[in-house]
């Protein structure tokens, strides 16, 4: 393990609680807070979108950001802002053209095509940064697609400057977004045309910004350790199953933490009263409180299940809607759902809020506090993902006490263990084939014990809330990732 204090840049499109579309930018806040609580000075570079113009304790740098594309220089305005609860810094990137807009994934012009030059300008904006600011990282860590040209003029057009010799560490959160584009967005870059082939930008005649990072980087990280093996696989591997085979002996799994600054029962701010697993009398309090939220019928005593989440295909929300008219007729057991997305979802879990009044609650949209509240009042949480790298949800659940229901994937079974009811052991309960009839089968297995073996369900919480999710644990893998990554980076210049 590193005793060396190492200077670290987190590059990301999104980074909590400034701005969020998922999981991703609670990792790149806590990660960062992690390393910097072990002495390492951690900077974090981001977009400034619209909404940050609203943060407290933001100040802007004197010196215009002068960022190197091909053939022009583009300027952006640096703002320093404090990442809260940590003596982390992070850097705002002010740019009308690119930026100017709340979207984070979607550009001012409404159009996603405009993501090439955006996040091609946040890329290099990254390189321009530390050199600008005099302050050389020893590793640049970039996170998903958006940030996949850095590594990539790390090795070609910064190889004979002082930023690159710093290692570049890649982070697949999601491998399902790869950043395609005009192969033309390669004269805009100013990158060499010699990165455009098939073992680095090139795709299928197309520019891809994941591909090109996950060949360029000195070593690559996923949020899990089965999903690094799933990546690896032709049905996980999105089309860049073979390059991560390729890259495997620098590729490895590191799961995700929790920031329990933010989702702890005990101290959590945003719940009807605290509660711990020897006082769960505040998990009573928020139960009643979230079914007076969704319209359900205030009853201790019923089984509530909820969701938090994205509503797709991904999350195996399509098979809930599909079995939700046979867990009313069949279950007594009620159901809230707080998520946005596929337009026929969010049809689908209105509809039976409409049908079913009282048992079946939906809230289409997302609010942080009833995140919170949908999460700790719930008896059951159900994540029935066709994938999931990480997934923050399962874990956030069990430290409330929350029992999950996942699928077989990812991070979800690294994480969940499966129930066994003669030992009582474990602590959710975990179905293996994306169907229909899975979930409803394992939905009635959990009711069930909720019903006729409350000692089981009760020793089930307490399993899942006495498990470590901090950071701390992945934040030194992470130590050990970047030694290695350095030597191997340093290496290279023998």
């Amino acid at each position: 393990m590193t005793m060396k204090k190492l200077r670290i840049l987190m590059v990301s499109p999104e980074v909590a609680p400034f701005k969020k579309v998922g999981g991703l930018a609670d990792v790149v806040a806590a990660l960062s807070k992690a390393l910097a609580a072990l002495g390492h000075d951690v900077r974090i570079l981001m977009p400034r979108y619209t909404e940050l113009r609203g943060f407290e304790g933001s100040e802007p740098l004197e010196r215009p950001l002068i960022v190197r594309l091909g053939g022009h220089e583009a300027y952006g305005r640096l703002w320093r802002q404090p990442l809260p609860g940590s003596k982390v810094d992070c850097y705002c990137i002010e740019h009308n053209q690119y930026f100017g807009a709340p979207s984070v994934y979607v550009g001012p012009t409404g159009n996603e095509k405009d993501n090439g030059q955006r996040f091609t300008f946040l890329s290099r904006a990254a390189i321009d940064f530390c050199e600008q600011m005099d302050w050389i990282p020893d590793v640049v860590h970039c996170h998903d697609w958006a940030c996949g040209l850095t590594p990539v003029y790390l090795n070609t057009t910064e190889a004979g400057r002082p930023i690159g010799r710093a290692a570049s560490v890649f982070t697949i959160h999601n491998l399902e977004h790869h950043g395609w584009f005009h192969r033309s967005l390669l004269r805009f870059s100013g990158l060499p045309e010699s990165v455009f082939r098939s073992d680095g930008l090139e795709s299928m005649g197309e520019l891809n910004m994941l591909k090109g990072g996950l060949y360029h980087a000195t070593k690559i990280t996923t949020v899990s350790p089965t999903y690094a093996a799933e990546v690896q696989t032709p049905d996980g591997g999105c089309g860049l199953n073979a390059l991560l085979r390729f890259r495997a002996s620098d590729l490895i799994g590191v799961l995700n933490g929790v920031d329990l600054d933010e989702w702890n029962p005990e101290t959590d701010p945003l719940i009807p009263q605290p509660f711990s697993a020897d006082n769960m009398q505040g998990k009573a309090a928020a139960k009643a409180a979230l079914q007076k939220a969704y319209g359900l019928a205030v009853n201790p005593s019923v089984p509530l299940f909820t969701v938090v989440s994205r509503l797709a295909n991904q999350k195996g929300l399509d098979l809930l809607a599909a079995i939700a008219d046979r867990l009313m007729a069949d279950m007594h057991i009620q159901v809230a759902v707080l998520g946005t997305g596929e337009p026929t979802l969010e049809h689908a879990f209105h509809g039976l809020t409409a049908r079913y009044p009282g048992r079946f609650g939906s809230y289409i949209g997302f609010n942080n506090e009833l995140a919170h509240l949908t999460i700790a009042g719930a008896d059951c949480f159900l994540m029935p993902s066709r994938f999931e790298p990480c997934g923050l949800g399962q874990m956030y659940s069990m430290i409330y006490g929350t029992v999950p229901i996942v699928r077989a994937t990812g991070g979800l079974i690294d994480t969940v263990k499966q129930f066994e009811e003669d030992r009582v052991l474990g602590n959710g309960f975990v179905f293996h084939h994306p169907t229909a009839n899975a979930l409803y089968y394992t939905i009635g297995w959990a009711c069930a014990t909720y019903y006729d073996h409350q000692a089981k369900f009760k020793k089930l919480r307490e399993n899942g809330m006495s498990g470590n999710y901090s950071w701390d644990a992945s934040a030194r893998k992470y130590e050990a990732i970047y030694d290695w990554a350095i030597d191997s980076r340093l290496a290279a210049f023998r």
